[in-house]
């Protein structure tokens, strides 16, 4: 299993690890989130994705859908299928593709010309794509939001995508075989847990007590961390301690097996 976290801005590069958008390469043909995506690839990359997955409606996890998509057709390529519940799917023809934020392209050309497919998600029930297989798991956010259980031949992620203290994602992650690796979000520094507990977030100490209801040996990669407050956290989240925790890397490839 190849997974990649992609750049979200020019200087994600060295030191500066700084994430203001979220999108996640799995193998070459499926995307999470969309981000970056539509912006941190190659158009020819761009044309390999065939699928992209939504946890849920936040601008930094869509802002590059429509160029996405955009730039996939250009390319000649069949249909992306675009999977998310149904407040996702229900943001994407109202808010997005509305002909005044960008062009409803479906609703001008025929079925068989569609730029794009939706296709609706249900808790739980696992999608297959080739060799993988992806479940949505509802977290706990102000939208609602799917982590997703990733799951390839001798290899399975857990992406929690944005959320506060949750249970179920951990409930499948601790029963899913060959669990290598958790994505597990950080976003605001202790000092504003009150806001982190309204937006439904984590902050470093809220990352603790969610690691605790994971089996211990998995290690866990914190992302998603404030710009503003990234030292801070890092050092927050450093000092607890926790053994099995590092800081995810944006452009390259994490090979599980």
């Amino acid at each position: 299993m190849r997974l990649t976290l992609l750049p979200s801005a020019l200087s994600n590069t060295g030191e500066d690890q700084n994430q203001f958008l979220t999108s996640y390469i799995l193998g070459d043909a499926i995307a999470i989130d969309a981000g970056c995506v539509g912006m941190a690839l190659p158009t020819a990359a761009q044309a390999q994705i065939r699928h992209i997955f939504i946890s849920h409606s936040h601008i930094d996890h869509i802002a590059s859908l429509p160029v996405f998509i955009d730039n996939v057709n250009e390319m000649g390529g069949p249909a992306v299928n675009i999977y998310g519940n149904d407040a996702v799917l229900e943001c994407l023809r109202r808010d997005i593709f509305n002909d005044r934020v960008w062009p409803d392209y479906n609703r001008l050309l025929s079925k068989s010309e569609a730029f794009f497919k939706l296709v609706r998600l249900e808790a739980g029930r696992a999608v297959e794509l080739g060799e993988a297989r992806i479940t949505p798991v509802p977290v706990d956010h102000v939208v609602p939001t799917f982590g997703f259980v990733i799951e390839e031949p001798g290899a399975a992620v857990v992406i929690t995508s944005d959320t506060g203290p949750t249970e179920a994602i951990w409930n499948y992650a601790n029963k899913t075989p060959n669990l290598k690796a958790v994505f597990l979000e950080a976003t605001f520094p202790n000092e504003l847990a009150e806001l982190a507990r309204a937006s439904k977030h984590l902050t470093p100490a809220m990352f603790a007590s969610e690691i605790k209801k994971l089996h211990p040996s998995i290690p866990v990669f914190a992302l998603h961390l404030k710009a503003r407050f990234r030292a801070q956290m890092i050092e927050e989240i450093q000092a607890l301690g926790l053994p099995n925790v590092q800081f995810a890397k944006f452009g390259i490839p994490y090979d599980f097996s």
